[in-house]
């Protein structure tokens, strides 16, 4: 992980050491907002896009490794059609008009979830953002889209079983990197942090195999009024934190 600055490092009082690898956002807590303003919910997640730079310009300043953000979940899609064209519309714009900072700040930009149910203007969007980025060498920025862990999980075991009656593997050789290896998530690491707005205390079908050992942070504040500070806070707990993974230390 990159150093982080003198300046840096006195703002946020941490070594870049006790920094995590991998930070997962469940951003929660956007319609919650706008309604009790009064707007319509869509106002939530208009303003919740800059919480989403603010986050991924402080990630990329302290040289984490990747930040991962649950966008969409495949549930959402029982939403109100009307909000679902909007948050597409939303994200479409978001990937366009960021697109020029991605690539300032050397950043990858890809995305986990069944892409098939995305509108195909939308997706074009997306993966030209991906390809102009793929050769970018700083924080990768994954969207989770459409995403559902246990959707995940039933097509990694499907392509699995593919494998294994094409011949190219035997059933004995199945481990968990194996399956690993078979998740929309190949090649990433897991998160040592997830961070979940708006006071849920549940993971909501997100990441379910990745961040079994991860360290959970729940804020009560929304998405949109998620800021700096909250963040630094996020960090400061999980560097306060005890990782044993299960084992003992001493």
């Amino acid at each position: 992980m990159p150093a982080i600055s003198e300046q840096d490092g006195e703002s946020l009082g941490l070594e870049s050491r006790q920094l995590p690898r991998h930070i997962a956002i469940i951003m929660d807590g956007n319609g919650r907002w706008a309604s009790r303003r009064g707007f319509p919910r869509i106002e939530g997640h208009r303003q919740g896009v800059n919480s989403v730079r603010t986050v991924v310009e402080e990630s990329t300043r302290l040289g984490i490794e990747q930040l991962t953000l649950y966008c969409l979940s495949s549930e959402n899609w029982k939403r109100p059609a009307l909000e679902l064209n909007l948050l597409m519309q939303l994200l479409k714009k978001f990937v366009i008009g960021e697109r020029e900072e991605i690539m300032r700040q050397n950043i990858r930009f890809s995305t986990i979830g069944r892409r098939s149910d995305l509108p195909k203007d939308v997706l074009a969007e997306v993966d030209k953002t991906i390809d102009e980025s793929r050769n970018n060498t700083g924080m990768q920025l994954c969207l989770a889209l459409n995403y559902g862990s246990r959707s995940e999980i039933v097509d990694a075991v499907k392509s699995i079983v593919s494998e294994v009656e094409q011949g190219g593997l035997k059933a004995e050789d199945i481990d968990e990197d194996v399956i690993s290896s078979h998740l929309y998530t190949a090649g990433m690491p897991d998160p040592d942090l997830v961070i979940r707005t708006a006071g849920e205390m549940r993971v909501s079908n997100f990441l379910l195999w990745q961040i079994s050992y991860a360290e959970l942070w729940v804020t009560e504040t929304y998405w949109p009024d998620f800021s700096v500070n909250d963040f630094w806070q996020a960090l400061r707990d999980f560097a306060a934190r005890d990782r044993r993974f299960g084992g003992l230390k001493g």
